[in-house]
């Protein structure tokens, strides 16, 4: 039986104003959909619109053409139903992570034993339960991003959006971050939409690829990797060792050089 996507992204341009009457646009005619419980990436060169796009299904911005819907509802402000994730790190230095977690949750009007038990739970699926009651100045810059995460996901969003998410970690920080997700994607069920300009990163998390053209960004090609079929790989190693993911990158590689050419 074939289902309706969560989000659909129908025809949408975005142009800002500037001085003196001109304008810019930075993303023209973008249309994709992303199915339930799937990881969706934005890749794309610097300056290709990716983070736009990210802010209008956000609702931070509003698209000056076509239409953005989630569960067939039109997007026209933040809401509830969406969660998102900076680069830099949201948490409040004030609050433990129990209580960073529980602050949403707060916000929003939930029960004090329901609070508990939707953060202790979070806490453990992103590996911090040793750490509950320490303060984000007390943890590295992965654990802090850890914390957004949970906070983000016990508020029960229909949709994670993530905008470069772990490009301020170290290397080794940022591979084990990009396992985590697929950990949380396999635990949780979680739709996310995921902008990074890594090409190894986006192979690696993505159920499919919306590839991204130079400014004005358009859609240039969506990629399904086929050595995926049988399902995600939790290992970042084996995605490196797999036929095809070579091929793919390459691929990437050229589509990167060759929009970064008419820049």
């Amino acid at each position: 039986m074939i289902t309706d996507p969560l989000l659909k992204v129908e025809n949408v341009s975005k142009r800002f104003e500037l001085r003196k009457g001109t304008s810019i646009t930075a993303v023209e005619d973008i249309s994709f959909d992303v199915a339930k419980g799937t990881i969706c990436v934005l890749l794309g060169p610097s300056g290709s619109g990716k983070s736009t796009i990210l802010r209008m299904v956000a609702g931070l911005e509003t698209q000056t053409t076509g239409d953005i819907y989630l569960n067939r509802t039109s997007i026209d402000g933040p809401g509830r139903n969406r969660g998102m994730v900076f680069q830099a790190y949201t948490s409040f230095d004030w609050l433990s992570v129990r209580r960073n977690v529980e602050f949403g949750m707060k916000i929003n009007g939930v029960a004090q034993r329901e609070r508990s038990e939707r953060a202790t739970h979070f806490i453990e699926l992103v590996g911090l339960s040793k750490f509950i009651d320490a303060y984000p100045s007390q943890l590295s810059g992965g654990m802090r991003q850890r914390v957004a995460i949970a906070r983000t996901l016990a508020n029960a969003p229909d949709i994670l959006l993530m905008d470069e998410p772990f490009g301020a970690l170290d290397a080794e920080t940022r591979w084990q971050m990009q396992e985590l997700m697929i950990d949380i994607a396999e635990a949780s069920g979680t739709t996310m939409i995921i902008v990074t300009h890594d090409i190894e990163e986006a192979i690696f998390l993505a159920d499919k690829i919306v590839f991204l053209s130079s400014h004005p960004g358009r859609i240039k090609e969506e990629i399904i990797p086929d050595f995926k079929s049988a399902g995600r790989l939790k290992n970042k190693e084996d995605l490196l060792a797999l036929p095809g993911y070579g091929e793919l990158e390459r691929k990437i590689m050229r589509l990167m050089r060759e929009e970064g050419h008419k820049s």
